[in-house]
């Protein structure tokens, strides 16, 4: 079965640091474009980062130099590093495919950076 698993969210202050993980049972991960995204409230789902299989990583401009996308295939885990947080970093985080088609969503997790 098909899921995907967020967690690592939190309530931290601005400038702090946070790690979210998602376990991924999905076929054939180690061979995946994986990806990061961010849904702040009454906002569209935007991607924040993504990694290929032969771990190629790309930013969104708001995220490049703060965010660290990373994968341990064989614990078919997806890790955002994410440094130097800022307000408006606040929203639900979810992993999924990157490669344009997506699977059933996770949960999410919550992140919320306070000024």
């Amino acid at each position: 079965q098909v899921q995907l698993v967020e967690s690592g969210g939190g309530l931290v202050q601005a400038g702090g640091s946070l790690r979210l993980s998602c376990i991924a049972s999905i076929f054939r991960f180690s061979g995946r474009t994986m990806a990061w995204f961010r849904q702040a409230p009454g906002k569209q789902r935007d991607m924040d980062a993504t990694i290929t299989n032969t771990l190629d990583t790309n930013y969104a401009d708001s995220v490049k130099g703060r965010f660290t996308i990373s994968r341990d295939n064989a614990k078919h885990t997806l890790y955002l590093q994410m440094d130097t947080l800022k307000p408006e970093d606040t929203a639900v985080y979810y992993c999924n495919s990157g490669s344009g088609f997506s699977f059933p969503w996770g949960q999410g997790t919550q992140v919320t950076v306070s000024s």
